[in-house]
């Protein structure tokens, strides 16, 4: 079974080379959370298919029964259907949408003499010291842009309630919640253990090493706080959050 409390969960799937009757590129879900301690450890994997939000429904629904019931936050990439599932399972919990996903899917579509400043327009953004210096830097960048780019300043605007949710959370640990780029980076160490083999002969040999893998993370993980969640001032924020949510001061 899960501890029945962690701070972050993190969601993100990587493909890769299958072969069953032929070779086909399949997701490996992988979800990884912060616990009390502010320890990372990869919780559950799942590999197979194409990515869905009711695959990743089946899986939160799995880590649910298999204890753990109490998040505060959900930080993943904006997959049609995947928000909604997630609180479909964990209906407390918060939203943070990836920020560097979300800028890396509008650049392209600005036009290249306007991308540096464009960018650095949206940096003042999600740098901003608090959330209402955030909307306000939002609001300048929208009165900037929106006659050149409309389409992409409304869909920022449509979103940014889930872009600048680390804002509710202690300043220390908004850097490590306001994107995904922490499972992110395990995914791509992953994909380098795989890639060797090409395609690999079987979902049994692909799981063996993710699994091998995540045991090897989780013992390396295990005496290593992520930066800011080991502030004792920042611990206590999380355990008043946790209360204030789910009631009872300790997990059971």
């Amino acid at each position: 079974p899960l501890e029945k409390r962690y701070s972050v969960l993190y969601l993100d799937g990587l493909y890769i080379k299958l072969r069953r009757n032929t070779v086909d590129s399949e997701v490996i879900y992988l979800v990884m959370g912060i616990n009390e301690q502010g320890h990372r450890e990869i919780l559950g994997f799942y590999i197979g298919g194409q990515e869905s939000s009711n695959g990743w429904r089946e899986i939160l629904q799995d880590l649910y029964r298999r204890g753990l019931q109490e998040v505060l936050l959900g930080v993943f990439d904006g997959l049609p259907g995947l928000e909604d599932a997630f609180r479909d399972v964990y209906s407390k919990a918060d939203v943070q949408h990836c920020v560097v996903h979300k800028v890396r899917s509008t650049m392209p579509k600005i036009r290249a003499q306007d991308k540096t400043e464009f960018l650095d327009d949206l940096k003042t953004v999600y740098t901003a010291l608090d959330g209402d210096l955030a909307r306000a830097a939002f609001d300048t960048v929208k009165e900037k842009w929106r006659k050149r780019y409309p389409k992409e300043l409304k869909s920022w605007e449509d979103q940014l309630p889930t872009l600048l949710t680390y804002y509710k959370y202690p300043p220390l640990i908004r850097p490590a919640i306001y994107t995904s780029n922490a499972i992110e980076r395990t995914n791509k160490e992953l994909r380098k253990r795989l890639r060797p083999m090409n395609s690999l002969p079987n979902i049994e040999a692909a799981e063996k090493i993710v699994y091998l893998e995540a045991l090897d993370y989780n013992e390396t993980w295990s005496c290593r706080s992520i930066r800011g969640f080991s502030d004792p001032e920042t611990k206590e924020k999380l355990k008043q959050m946790f209360l204030k949510r789910y009631g009872t001061s300790e997990p059971a």
